[in-house]
């Protein structure tokens, strides 16, 4: 068994501001006090914090700017004992989110890529990572789209997220669905039933595991040799702070127990405990469990 999880994605900076309600209605100033927060974070860096809590070791893979915001992520991944090796300061600048937030926990999310987009990864570049790592997390960004197939190829197993999908056939998304062993998405936007959407993206892409995150209702499963979807119900047992990040929570959390062994089921039990007590922080990169406190919870609630 080989010791380090691949996260291969976008880091940020993400500031989060709390709002009365949505719709937001015009005012020239509100004092939201202490409702405005700075975090390092981005898929990636959510991903690769989550795993670490869950007690992995993680390599990651990235781009930032070289400014002081570029600074500020690698001096937060390294308090967290997370490998920055292989982070390259070439973008234009370090890419910047915005999060608004109301007190029910719904969320608007304004994120400024700069120009991460239009870089790549070279194979090449990944091979030595590759003889330490037995699963590689590849988020649906740019530079991704050459790695998620060579890593597949090179017999390793593959994760992505592909967030919010309406389209089976989505043009963006077809390279990482198609080299996904595990794919996760939202039901936030699916086209039909997810019962129905989930065997239907079964049937065309062949993935190991499916899971659809459907907020509180919980996680939708299908793996590919079964006939029928399972639906773990959403834990309750937290106060809905933030519901930014919530995805990326139930995902990594998911994929910590399941490269340790445990079924697809029991890990996604215990990933949905970990996204519910997530989200009663404010902030995508933080309030993240330890395996042993989500596995009290689950010996109490089954």
């Amino acid at each position: 068994m080989k010791s380090d999880i691949l996260v291969s994605g976008l880091l940020n900076i993400e500031t989060t501001v709390a709002v009365r309600e949505f719709p937001i209605n015009y005012y020239p100033i509100d004092y939201p006090f202490f409702g405005v927060n700075s975090n390092v974070s981005g898929v990636g860096c959510n991903i690769a914090k989550a795993l670490k809590a869950l007690g992995d070791k993680v390599e990651v893979i990235s781009f930032l700017g070289n400014d002081d915001e570029a600074q500020r992520v690698l001096n937060d991944l390294e308090r967290h004992n997370i490998k920055t090796d292989y982070i390259q300061m070439t973008l234009k600048n370090t890419p910047a989110s915005v999060v608004l937030f109301d007190p029910q926990g719904k969320r608007q999310v304004y994120c400024d890529l700069k120009d991460i987009q239009e870089q790549s990864v070279s194979p090449e570049y990944v091979k030595k990572l590759l003889d330490k790592t037995d699963l590689a997390v590849l988020c649906n960004i740019n530079f991704n789209r050459n790695l998620i197939k060579f890593i597949k190829e090179s017999g390793i197993i593959t994760a992505t997220d592909v967030h919010v999908l309406s389209d089976l056939n989505d043009e963006y998304n077809y390279e990482f669905m198609s080299n996904a062993d595990i794919l996760f998405l939202s039901d936030e936007k699916l086209p039909c039933k997810a019962d129905e959407f989930i065997k239907q993206i079964r049937d065309k892409y062949h993935n190991r595991i499916i899971v659809i995150g459907m907020g509180a209702k919980g996680a939708m499963m299908l793996e590919e040799k079964s006939d029928d979807a399972v639906i773990v119900s959403a834990y309750n047992g937290t106060k809905v702070v933030n519901t930014v990040g919530a995805g990326d929570a139930l995902f990594s959390s998911f994929i910590h127990f399941y490269s340790k062994g445990y079924s697809a089921i029991d890990s996604l039990k215990r990933a949905v405990v970990f996204a519910g007590i997530k989200i009663g922080f404010n902030g995508a990169s933080i309030g993240f469990s330890d395996e042993d406190k989500i596995n009290d919870i689950i010996s109490i609630i089954q």
